[in-house]
């Protein structure tokens, strides 16, 4: 935050809302992520996504942490021959990309979350902002995707354990082409979640997207556990391809995933 000025009206933006800034990340120095705040994920990690994720490919500059997704081919340093994991299964990495998170470092419970971001919408692009709580192993620690995008669709989900024990998802599902395409997309917007004891609440531009009371959010599994009513933290990540992504073999590389901010803010 450049200024006086400037840090005071970031603090006080939702005063009247009765929230106080308790956390942000405004990313206004160059070089690495602050490791006080951040950690990465390496390797090949879900989803049968095509990018290896490595820390280089995240870096701050202008104000602003610029997530990169390449098309660069080296060794996978994990490739057994034979093997029937896909993580393993690789000869080569094709595609690298980064994906940071406050695990270990950063994490709350309630608050009003913010991010001001570009994302790019080409094809196989899938960047995301996202939570995951503290405690049980997924789906069962719960996830809210605040901005996820992939295949023309931007959503807003949230997910906990279902009776099959598979994930159970409240999504909304909205048309890039709806909001405006490339026009859209070149430009940074705001999303945003109002999480309190009573719902969970998704917002892009002050428009909100889904709105789920935390009441339908305990595991179905008859534990009576809520992954709601504990810490979460937040990942930032740019994805490529894999079971969701869609085909970016025909996009141009790099791809980028520009963030502004990220700010946390809880009622007294």
């Amino acid at each position: 935050m450049a200024g006086c000025g400037n840090t005071q009206k970031v603090a006080g933006k939702y005063a009247a809302d009765g929230y106080q800034l308790v956390w942000a990340d405004e990313f206004n120095h160059n070089g690495a992520a602050d490791s006080t705040n951040w950690g990465y994920e390496k390797g090949f990690v879900r989803n049968e996504e095509w990018q290896w994720y490595q820390p280089e490919n995240a870096v701050c500059k202008n104000g602003q942490l610029v997530i990169e997704a390449r098309r660069e081919q080296k060794p996978n340093p994990r490739y057994t021959e034979g093997s029937k994991d896909w993580r393993r299964s690789r000869p080569t990495i094709d595609y690298t990309a980064a994906c940071l998170l406050t695990r270990g470092k950063q994490s709350w419970l309630y608050g009003r979350f913010e991010m001001r971001g570009r994302i790019s919408i080409k094809a196989g692009i899938w960047p995301a902002w996202w939570t995951l709580g503290n405690d049980k192993p997924w789906p069962g620690n719960g996830e809210i995707d605040i901005m996820e995008y992939y295949r023309g669709k931007l959503l807003a989900n949230i997910a906990c354990l279902g009776p099959d024990r598979k994930a159970e998802w409240f999504s909304n599902i909205f048309a890039i082409d709806s909001l405006g395409g490339e026009k859209w997309a070149s430009q940074f917007h705001v999303w945003r979640m109002d999480w309190t004891a009573d719902h969970i609440a998704l917002f892009l531009d002050d428009v909100l997207l889904n709105q789920v009371a935390l009441d339908k959010l305990n595991n179905k599994d008859g534990s009576g556990f809520n992954p709601f009513r504990q810490p979460h933290y937040m990942l930032l990540n740019l994805a490529i391809g894999g079971m969701n992504g869609g085909d970016a073999s025909n996009t141009d590389f790099p791809q980028r995933f520009e963030v502004d901010y990220v700010r946390v803010y809880q009622k007294k």
